[in-house]
């Protein structure tokens, strides 16, 4: 009975760390979220007024309905934890009242035969009686340990008692937390429809203006097609001067560690993305392709700066329509752009280390920072995502 009940501590014991390092994650996660959320209603409520129905601001709106729903999401399996806990916890505090029943059970039998045996006339008596001397010993034995016996199942049932109390007050603990959860997710969702009705309202809205936006977005096709030939003529002429030899022996080293970092590298900036890698369609007109896009466009808080996400030397500094001043930084045989920059803060030939200041972003036409990154292994264009952290 006694290995029992050790067993059952010990599980107990073995499951806190577990149960911690979950709640942690859940914290941490939501953490994320909330702070996306946060950025983004900076970023909104620094939107001109004249420019609260434009497509950044309704891919901003979707992107934070985005992340309040993974929220929720994240608040159901924090809940469904919750009730797991409370349902291990309750059969945890059921074994502990169970086992404190037997506990007290045997130790009142304990009690009882160690009055009877109190007299030493009947100590002797009751070995003496023995058929053999073998029973006589083992008689003997138990007489001896007896009283020892009903101090440690007094000693069993106190600790008994300690677990179960400490059970109760973590299921009070678990039922608050679980409350405060549910109480958490219901204002989500209240926060979730308003602004769903706010994003249908604006794709009814943006839906009127459709010459217009086509006529923006053939403006930025040709844009993004010029930048687009620019930076492959420039890297096709970098690569080939790796190999002829011209700007010296690649650092193959750095290539290695940046290579090795896929997934770790910092952002540019603090920001969300609102143009992702490769080809989308616009986010009012859903049969109308967006341009190809060789990277990641990030729209930020107004006065941002761009900084560089790994160790390297600027290969280039070029003015470019539509995108302002752009920034190529090599890393051995990769290549990072920093595009949309209204100051420059570094020359052709510098090198950087992660995090230095590259430029400030431009602002878009919502009053926001919106840098235009890319990054290149050789000719071979990567989705910047994969490679972010």
């Amino acid at each position: 009975m006694m290995r029992r009940a050790v067993i059952i501590v010990l599980a107990a014991i073995i499951s806190l760390p577990v149960l911690a390092q979950d709640v942690q994650e859940h914290r941490e996660r939501k953490k994320q979220l909330e702070d996306e959320i946060a950025m983004i209603d900076r970023q909104l409520g620094s939107t001109s007024k004249k420019r609260k129905e434009s497509l950044n601001t309704l891919i901003l709106t979707r992107q934070k309905l985005e992340a309040r729903k993974k929220l929720i999401s994240q608040l159901d399996s924090e809940i469904a934890g919750y009730d797991q806990s409370i349902t291990s916890t309750n059969a945890q505090i059921q074994r502990l009242n169970a086992r404190l029943d037997t506990l007290r059970e045997y130790h009142a039998a304990l009690v009882l035969g160690a009055y009877k045996t109190r007299d030493n006339k009947v100590w002797f008596m009751y070995i003496l009686s023995s058929k053999d001397i073998n029973q006589g010993l083992r008689r003997w034995s138990y007489l001896k340990n007896i009283s020892m016996s009903v101090r440690q199942q007094a000693m069993a049932i106190k600790s008994t008692e300690l677990d179960l109390q400490l059970e109760n007050a973590r299921l009070e603990d678990l039922k608050a937390g679980s409350m405060q959860a549910r109480s958490e997710r219901e204002k989500e969702r209240d926060a979730l429809s308003a602004e769903e009705r706010r994003a249908n309202s604006m794709v009814v809205k943006l839906s009127k203006q459709e010459k217009a936006m086509k006529r923006e977005l053939q403006q930025k096709q040709k844009e993004v097609e010029r930048l687009n030939r620019e930076i492959e003529r420039i890297l096709a002429e970098a690569v080939k001067n790796q190999k002829s030899g011209k700007d010296g022996a690649v650092d193959y080293a750095l290539s290695a560690k940046f290579g090795e970092n896929k997934g770790k590298l910092p952002w540019p900036v603090n920001g969300v993305v609102i143009q992702k890698f490769g080809q989308t369609y616009h986010p009012v007109f859903k049969n109308l392709k967006m341009p190809y896009n060789n990277g990641i466009n990030i729209s930020a808080s107004a006065g941002s700066n761009a900084s560089a996400v790994f160790d390297g030397v600027v290969k280039q500094i070029l003015v470019m329509p539509g995108y302002d001043q752009c920034v190529l930084v090599q890393h051995g045989e990769y290549f990072t752009f920093y595009c949309k920059l209204k100051r420059v803060y570094v020359k052709s030939g510098d090198k950087i280390s992660t995090g230095d200041r590259i430029g400030e972003i431009s602002l878009n036409e919502d009053g926001n920072a919106e840098l235009h990154f890319q990054l290149w292994k050789g000719t071979a264009k990567q989705n910047p995502e994969n490679w972010l952290r």
